[in-house]
């Protein structure tokens, strides 16, 4: 439950920053799985708790300012951006990126969009350009009597 409440503080928090820019990824890029694996491995291997500046959850990939504090119980850093993702979408292994915001504080730092999500798709030779998008089904035709 903590760790729900925690998400959920911090999702408050970001929407309520001044300066946030969100952006809705259409249509929404698809890490096939290979490269998916490669970014998780890397982007674990970054974690805050490790000292590194990256923290994987099941929903949203977190990118702070500065390194973490080796798990000492200090507050992280401040918060850059936020990566919405979601595990076994489209296929088991793959990754859907259908959500990005950057913090006043990540705008203050000098990220994009574009180049946070750059930053964790290189690990698996990816940018947000070049990541496959998902394919946009046309709206089944009008129902008629």
């Amino acid at each position: 439950m903590g760790e729900a409440l925690d998400a959920w503080e911090a999702l408050v928090s970001e929407m309520q920053d001044e300066g946030v820019v969100t952006e809705v990824i259409r249509p929404a890029a698809i890490v096939p799985e290979e490269a998916a694996r490669a970014i998780l491995m890397q982007l674990s291997l970054r974690d805050l708790s490790f000292g590194g500046v990256w923290e994987a959850e099941a929903a949203q990939w977190r990118r702070y300012g500065a390194p973490g504090q080796d798990g000492c119980g200090d507050a992280p850093p401040d918060l850059a951006g936020t990566i919405q993702i979601a595990y076994g979408v489209p296929t088991r292994y793959e990754i859907t990126i259908f959500r990005v915001t950057v913090t006043a504080i990540g705008q203050r730092l000098g990220w994009t969009v574009e180049a946070l999500c750059d930053e964790a798709l290189a690990h698996g030779d990816l940018t947000l350009a070049t990541c496959p998008r998902a394919d946009l089904a046309p709206p089944p035709p009008p129902m008629r009597h």
